[in-house]
């Protein structure tokens, strides 16, 4: 009988295990990327409230085969579901800002135009999105509707051959700086979305500024004044709510992995200052209360990634529901703020700066808890599968 491994305080249930070689390499490969281009200036970044050098990053994004990564052809990596996982999940160990700039890129702009997309829309926008050579956008949310997108104002009415829309979206990531925007509107055929170059006459994204969340990441207005478009440029396979609420579904299967890394950020944090950091003549480790805190994130960090690992095995084998990512991005959100809550104890006053990550990931996932489905449209959704009875409207 070979002997036991050795405990391993930053994979204490060996999750490492069920990876493959390949999904190893990715993960190492996209840490490599974050630890060099991305940890040793974020913190200065979040500080001044910009994404400086966006443009260069998703260019290099693209290199890495990190856009798009698990969709297929058009210059897509296609890439496992739980290997895009473990890219989100390291590029948030990073920041949140970086992670939504893929998260949009790849799991709403280019999965919309990729699953709901004519081949002539794939053919233009997808090989240079995935290059990182065009940003993209993803319009949903309005300033008066944001859990209820069937509410939506933003409209979009035919002039003979063409199209034209009118409305304002908001809370937008990378609208500032993307070349192409994916935008769903009302007509009288019901929710449609659009593929709108954003240089189109009556298309401004003017950039959100005074937030304290996500700021090194760009957020935006979109602005539709009588925008003009050809017929072509609707997405001919998308019809009604399903399309944006399908796109929605597989970006909120990145945020299970992702707000992972930032809860490990905070943890890894934690432990290293708890051994170091010396009260009362013994480290912080030493004391009970200490090391409570410690188990307790260890715990809800190792649990959150086997459910993600588990929840991405699903989606490979086609069988991962939307009910399913609601509980992954509930759960693991949840879990995830509260590890930095109690990481920011554990450091005391040094907490609260940006020589440290924790307050940054801590505001951060203020975000990540709210966008793509807040904790009560999570609950509701789960409430609903369970019972059979729908309360969203309750």
């Amino acid at each position: 009988m070979s002997p036991l491994p050795a405990f391993d305080a930053h994979d204490p249930l060996g999750i490492d295990d069920l990876l493959g070689d390949e999904d190893r390499a990715v993960r190492d490969t996209v840490r490599s990327w974050a630890a060099d281009r991305v940890l040793p200036q974020v913190a200065d970044w979040y500080e001044r409230g910009e994404l400086p050098g966006i443009r260069e990053l998703a260019r290099e994004l693209g290199s890495l085969g990190a856009l798009g990564m698990s969709l297929t052809g058009y210059g897509c990596a296609g890439a496992s579901a739980v290997q895009y996982g473990l890219a989100c999940l390291e590029l948030e160990a990073a920041d949140s800002g970086i992670r939504s700039l893929v998260s949009v890129q790849g799991s709403l702009a280019m999965y919309a135009i990729h699953r709901f997309g004519s081949e002539e829309q794939k053919q233009r926008w997808l090989p240079p999105m995935a290059a990182g050579e065009v940003i993209g956008c993803f319009g949903l949310t309005e300033p008066d509707h944001g859990s209820d997108p069937g509410g939506m104002r933003t409209h979009a009415r035919r002039d003979g051959a063409d199209w034209v829309l009118t409305g304002r979206k908001m809370w937008i990531t990378n609208g500032s700086v993307a070349g192409v925007a994916v935008v769903w509107a009302r007509t009288e055929e019901g929710v449609r979305g659009f593929v709108v170059p954003t240089d189109a006459p009556g298309f401004s994204a003017p950039e959100i500024k005074h937030k304290w969340s996500l700021r090194a990441s760009v957020t935006s207005e979109l602005v539709l004044d009588e925008v003009r478009l050809p017929a072509d440029a609707v997405l001919p396979e998308a019809r009604g709510l399903r399309g944006p609420l399908s796109c929605l579904s597989h970006a909120r299967y990145g945020i299970v992995w992702g707000s992972m890394g930032a809860a490990r950020s905070c943890f890894e944090t934690a432990l290293a200052y708890a051994t170091e950091r010396e009260q009362f003549g013994k480290p912080l480790a030493a004391f009970q209360l200490t090391q409570a805190k410690l188990a307790d994130m260890a715990v809800e960090l190792h649990k959150g990634m086997l459910l993600a690992h588990h929840l991405g095995r699903r989606m490979d084998a086609g069988r991962l529901r939307p009910e399913q990512i609601s509980l992954g991005k509930l759960n693991n959100t949840r879990e995830a703020i509260e590890i930095c809550r109690t990481a920011r104890t554990v450091l005391g006053a040094n907490g609260v700066s940006l020589e440290y990550p924790v307050m940054r990931h801590s505001t951060n996932l203020e975000s990540v808890l709210t966008y793509e489905g807040t904790v009560e449209m999570h609950q509701l959704v789960l409430g609903k599968a369970l019972t059979g009875v729908d309360a969203f409207r309750g």
